[in-house]
């Protein structure tokens, strides 16, 4: 029996590179956009594809996208939550609004999941997909506040994936490196509305590698959806997985320097508390 997936953010970038791999393997596509009518003039009819009107923002209109995907097709399998930006600036730099902002999308727009559950755990089976980064394991310089949304992510799906388990769902995190979406560009990264000069040889650094690699990150997005339908069809699927060959290497690179600092602090912080 066909699946049928709930992709967010599905009009553009990887979100569509998702929902076309998941067409191509049979399965339907529930596409949440912001303007279905735009999305669906740009893409044509498909007959296994439904597009639906979503802002994740929006709490309400999450329930409407997901009560109507249900009405049609009589349940999720997969939920994608792939909508989100990124946001370049140093720490400081970034002000009060911005943050919001960029919580509100990438942490807050998780309300999706709220709206799909009610309808995996009448099933008892599903499967939730969230997209963080490879800044959603280790952060960087310039990339603070961007990764601690994704951290945000990382601990949410965590914790997800123990409460759904005995519900017979499962809840997986995906970690991508730098695929040839259109992350880079100016309609998925924000910048900061002022730059500090003492920051110009950390973050500024960082500024000018994604000036430059915009269009020339190394990872096929072609790839990367073939991944996720592959993870999604595990019968044992993971909490977490890193996508991309520097997705791996800066995973392994964290858990190195993280094992070097609990082996040198050990003696002094691994206190064992008040005795007997």
């Amino acid at each position: 029996m066909a699946k049928v997936w709930f992709i967010t953010g599905a009009s553009r970038g990887l979100g569509q590179e998702i929902a076309e791999a998941v067409l191509a393997a049979g399965d339907i596509v529930v596409a949440a956009v912001r303007d279905p009518e735009r999305a669906m003039a740009a893409a044509g009819e498909h007959p296994r594809r439904m597009f639906v009107r979503l802002d994740v923002r929006n709490e309400a209109q999450a329930h409407a996208a997901a009560a109507a995907a249900a009405l049609r097709f009589g349940r999720i399998d997969v939920l994608v939550n792939n909508a989100g930006y990124g946001l370049l600036g140093a720490i400081e730099e970034g002000s009060a609004a911005e943050v919001e902002a960029l919580f509100g999308t990438n942490v807050f727009g998780l309300a999706v999941i709220r709206a799909v559950l009610p309808h995996m755990r009448r099933q008892r089976a599903g499967h939730v997909l969230n997209m963080s980064s490879l800044g959603g394991y280790a952060s960087g310089q310039g990339w603070g506040l961007y990764c601690a949304s994704k951290f945000a992510v990382e601990a949410i799906t965590e914790a997800l994936a123990q409460e759904l388990a005995p519900l017979g769902i499962h809840a997986t995190v995906l970690e991508p490196g730098f695929f040839r979406t259109e992350f880079l560009a100016g309609g998925s990264l924000g910048r900061v509305g002022r730059e500090i000069a003492d920051y110009a040889a950390t973050v500024g650094a960082v500024r000018e590698f994604a000036d430059g690699h915009d269009g020339a990150q190394p990872g096929d997005p072609k790839q990367l959806a073939q991944v996720i339908l592959k993870v999604a069809a595990a019968e044992r699927p993971p909490v977490r997985v890193p996508i991309g060959a520097d997705a791996f290497a800066r995973v392994e690179a964290k858990n190195a320097a993280v094992a070097a600092e609990l082996a040198a602090w050990r003696e002094v912080a691994a206190v064992r508390g008040f005795a007997g």
